[in-house]
């Protein structure tokens, strides 16, 4: 007979078990509480979308949309998207949903993502995030609770040490035209140097140069002009409001002249928390204001605001998670003890109390396991202790021992 070969997991996935999935679940739960501190809903949107909700925002020509994103077209003909990432989705949800009526509305949510490009370190084809926005509040002030969150966030989970939160002003409309204007001059004058990824982004999204990776642009992209000359009064004053906030809520930032977000709905705060623990990909969380979001989706001209970060990455700067402490194990030996055992077991679980069952293997391997997973008690039940209608509760660390009666074992180990 033929070996059957087991698939194997798809490149750039994970299967995510033991202490990688502790710090994993440590992150989300962490998020959920400090997220209802600040009184954010949380809402859940579908993982795939009409293809158009990412490519109109996102941009025809950014790489996301013309490399990255998992598209394909479903039995009645349609083009459908796994979601790259979820501030489109909202959007649209926002749109189809009639959700104008909470605004200003403030949600997060969290889950899976999907982009195809190489896989490195903290870097997947299917990964996950979390992503918090506010919705239909032109205000510095929702700016600077976005970004309040995300630093409480970040020292609640105990990595703010070694992390810093860069910020910059895109201004308003006015603002952007006029930079974008002289950008596209500067740029033009030193055509001739700059690489093609940079001659293809002067014809489309001029902007994105400034991030440029390659050797070649950065010079060019470093004498660029600043915003700051073009920044209009309302502009300036906008992002005075962000910055005095931030200041004001004991928040750290420093300026980054240099962090740009390429698309043209995007308006005023960007920002990046960065760290240099994780090597190149020194971004942990990340977003902006992106006023002309919702006009592109065809919607009503409206506020936005939002971050997302890598479940991943955030991962990755946990300390050691403490392994789920277990209240007690209960050894049964013997055929009536385990069965009168799985009873014992239900009613404690539904008190309230952490059980696990260790039912294989001599006494010794059984209280062996007790220890190893770290139970405070181990609740021993025999022939003798079912004739009295007692366990034996051993407290492990102490290695003392007592009998309790069935009906008092919740109370007792509490």
């Amino acid at each position: 007979m033929a070996r059957i070969e087991t698939p194997r997991r798809i490149r750039g996935t994970q299967d995510i078990f033991g202490d990688e999935q502790r710090r994993f679940a440590h992150v989300l739960s962490t998020f959920e509480r400090v997220r209802a501190l600040y009184c954010f809903q949380r809402v859940d949107i579908p993982v795939f979308e009409s293809t158009a909700v990412f490519a109109r925002s996102l941009g025809e020509t950014t790489d996301v949309v013309s490399k990255e994103m998992y598209t394909f077209e479903d039995r009645g003909g349609d083009s459908l998207t796994l979601r790259p990432e979820f501030t489109a989705g909202i959007a649209r949800a926002y749109l189809t949903e009639g959700w104008q009526q909470f605004a200003p509305l403030k949600i997060t949510t969290s889950g899976p993502v999907f982009r195809y490009e190489r896989p490195q370190k903290g870097r997947f084809r299917q990964f996950h995030q979390i992503d918090a926005e506010v919705i239909g509040a032109a205000e510095p002030a929702a700016d600077v609770e976005l970004l309040v969150l995300a630093d409480q966030l970040l020292r609640e989970l105990g990595i703010a040490e070694g992390v810093t939160l860069q910020l910059n002003t895109l201004g308003d409309a006015e603002t952007r035209e006029a930079w974008r204007a002289a950008l596209v001059a500067h740029f033009e004058a030193h055509r001739g140097e700059l690489s093609e990824d940079s001659l293809t982004r002067l014809e489309k999204n001029p902007m994105r140069i400034l991030d440029s990776k390659d050797p070649r642009d950065r010079p060019i992209a470093d004498s660029a002009p600043d915003i700051d000359a073009y920044l209009t009064p309302e502009a300036r004053a906008f992002f005075d409001a962000v910055t005095a906030g931030l200041d004001a809520a004991g928040v750290a930032w420093e300026r980054n002249a240099r962090l740009v977000r390429g698309l043209d709905y995007y308006r005023h705060t960007a920002f990046e928390f960065v760290t240099d623990r994780l090597g190149a990909q020194g971004t942990v969380l990340a977003g902006g204001r992106y006023d002309g979001l919702i006009g592109s989706l065809g919607g009503p001209e409206t506020a936005g605001v939002g971050w997302a970060a890598g479940v991943e990455r955030l991962a990755m700067l946990l300390d050691e998670p403490a392994a789920a402490a277990i209240d007690a194990v209960v050894v049964p030996m013997g055929a009536d003890a385990e069965a009168r055992a799985m009873g014992i077991v239900a009613d404690l679980r539904r008190a309230g109390v952490a059980v696990e069952m260790a039912y294989k293997g001599k006494m010794k391997a059984r209280m062996a396991k007790a220890d190893a997973l770290g139970a405070r008690f181990a609740i021993i039940l025999g022939d003798d202790e079912l004739g009295k209608g007692v366990a034996a509760v051993k407290t492990l660390g102490a290695g003392t021992q007592a009998e309790v009666a069935f009906a008092d074992l919740a109370e007792a180990l509490r």
